[in-house]
């Protein structure tokens, strides 16, 4: 293996991708009227967004795919090459073909948009050469920038591939802004990973026949810490009659109350009108609470009766499992 010892790994990382950002600038630059009819298009879409691309341009769009079809436009990713044996098939009347090819004359794209021009199904094109036979065929045709590639031989494939992804990500999201996706539909679409856990209610992490550390308003200090050692979770919470939450005591209120201990009732140590969240509370919404008012621990109230505590929860209960 042959090793550059005057080689600057650093800088030439830098100037990758810096030459790779001048193209992304020169794209955004250069939007014209064919992206918003390319958006028109997705967003018109009854069936589903084909995309197509061979080689590095072909991994790129089964990420542009996926993307879409996180965002709210049903897509599918075929492969030019397994389309000839079979697979044109899933192209039906009703769908729109996203092909991308940065010369635009990929030989294995030919039958594949042969048989969409047949259906008359919409071709949407993606590549640097106006003139290519791609962009000449298609109804939409979307020129990338001549941008020389960061490789500095100028061949393998890395500003044009990154201009495509963005480009797929801008289609993506444009269309998703125009068919007026709202946040509840994008969680409902990831309910896997962290998006899926930082939008889980908090209901789903308390069990309701857990013993919760709860001390009636008389208490004394004895009782207090007897029952949040009983718990673990460093708190015990102070009840009314009714079994309505009036207070919260910490380890932090024990210390700070230290001298008067022994004579003291939970009332008279408490907060008063401690945080707490509801039920339907997401665990990112829980996290940003606590980290606001600096605790480590919530009580979560009863939906049918807001005044009673129902469970309890503890900022590294809301960190996602490993």
């Amino acid at each position: 293996m042959l090793i550059n010892p005057r080689l600057d790994a650093r800088s030439t990382g830098a100037s990758v991708i810096q030459q790779e950002a001048a193209g992304l600038a020169s794209l955004a630059a250069q939007l014209d009227q064919s992206f918003d009819a390319a958006v028109a298009r997705i967003v018109a879409t009854e069936g589903r967004i084909i995309v197509a691309g061979m080689g590095k341009s072909g991994l790129i769009c089964r990420k542009i795919a996926a993307t879409l079809s996180a965002t709210g436009s049903a897509a599918y990713f075929i492969h030019p090459a397994e389309a000839s044996h079979g697979d044109l098939g899933s192209l039906k009347p009703g769908d729109t073909l996203l092909v991308l090819s940065n010369s635009g004359s990929t030989p294995e794209l030919r039958p594949l948009v042969a048989y969409a021009l047949a259906l008359d199904v919409p071709v949407i094109a993606v590549a640097s050469e106006p003139m290519s036979e791609l962009m000449l065929q298609a109804d939409i045709g979307i020129l990338l920038p001549k941008v020389a590639e960061a490789c500095p031989e100028k061949i393998a494939p890395t500003t044009s591939t990154a201009m495509m992804l963005a480009l797929g990500d801008a289609l993506a999201i444009t269309a998703m802004q125009m068919r007026g996706i709202s946040r509840d539909e994008l969680i409902r679409w990831h309910p896997g990973g962290n998006i899926g856990w930082q939008a889980l209610p908090v209901s789903r992490l308390i069990r309701r026949t857990d013993a919760l550390p709860l001390v009636k308003r008389s208490a004394s200090m004895r009782d207090v810490v007897i029952e949040m050692t009983s718990i673990g979770k460093g708190v015990a919470g102070v009840v009314d009659d009714a079994g309505g939450l009036i207070g919260i005591i910490t380890d932090g209120d024990l210390r700070r109350s230290f001298d008067r201990m022994l004579l003291a009732t939970a009332e008279e140590i408490m907060t008063h009108a401690p945080k707490t969240v509801s039920g339907t509370t997401t665990v990112a919404e829980a996290r940003e609470l606590m980290a606001e008012n600096r605790i480590t621990v919530v009580f979560v109230m009863d939906g049918d009766n807001p005044s009673k505590p129902a469970g309890l929860i503890h900022i590294h209960d809301l960190a996602p499992a490993a």
